[in-house]
């Protein structure tokens, strides 16, 4: 069965969004706080959750700016998305949301036609991640105050949601 028929008869146990956490440098604060630190710049940094709509393509979820270091992924979710979703909902992410598939669908490999598209959808997502990178305020340090940042995220958010719209993007994931 094809992954967007297999939610047709889903009867709500899929939110039919993909999840991600993001991260972006900027300045380190002074004076040093390592709940900045990010491990994958090796500097400070904030980190955003995206969701993107399964069946559409389209951006349908943006949450932060968190603190690098003290905010994990399924933190970040346990803080604002679960208390979304309806009971016996969950939502497709990758390994760092794993919660046992409580709240998550973590699949992993390429065994039968509902991975492939899982993961399609997954790849779909990170394209979404790495046009928020092709920008230049977010693609460099960010010099200026966290709040801003967060500011600066959501527009471009909005852009890239509009922009995809505009063009047909989106949907190419059905």
């Amino acid at each position: 069965m094809r992954w967007e028929n297999r939610f047709k008869y889903d009867r709500g146990a899929f939110a039919l969004i993909t999840l991600d956490g993001t991260d972006f440098r900027i300045q380190e604060p002074y004076p040093f706080d390592p709940k900045w630190f990010s491990h994958k710049f090796k500097a400070a940094g904030v980190c955003y959750e995206v969701g993107v709509c399964i069946l559409s393509g389209e951006i349908v979820w943006v949450n932060g700016p968190y603190p690098c270091g003290s905010w994990s992924d399924l933190r970040i979710a346990r803080d604002r998305i679960l208390y979304e979703l309806e009971h016996g909902e969950m939502i497709v992410a990758d390994g760092g949301y794993n919660d046992r598939r409580i709240f998550f669908f973590t699949p992993t490999g390429l065994n039968n036609p509902e991975q492939r598209a899982q993961s399609k959808a997954r790849a779909l997502h990170e394209c979404i991640n790495r046009r928020f990178k092709q920008w230049e305020v977010l693609q460099q340090r960010f010099r200026h105050d966290v709040h801003l940042h967060g500011i600066c995220f959501h527009a471009i958010a909005n852009l890239i949601h509009m922009e995809m719209d505009s063009c047909g993007l989106g949907r190419a994931a059905n």
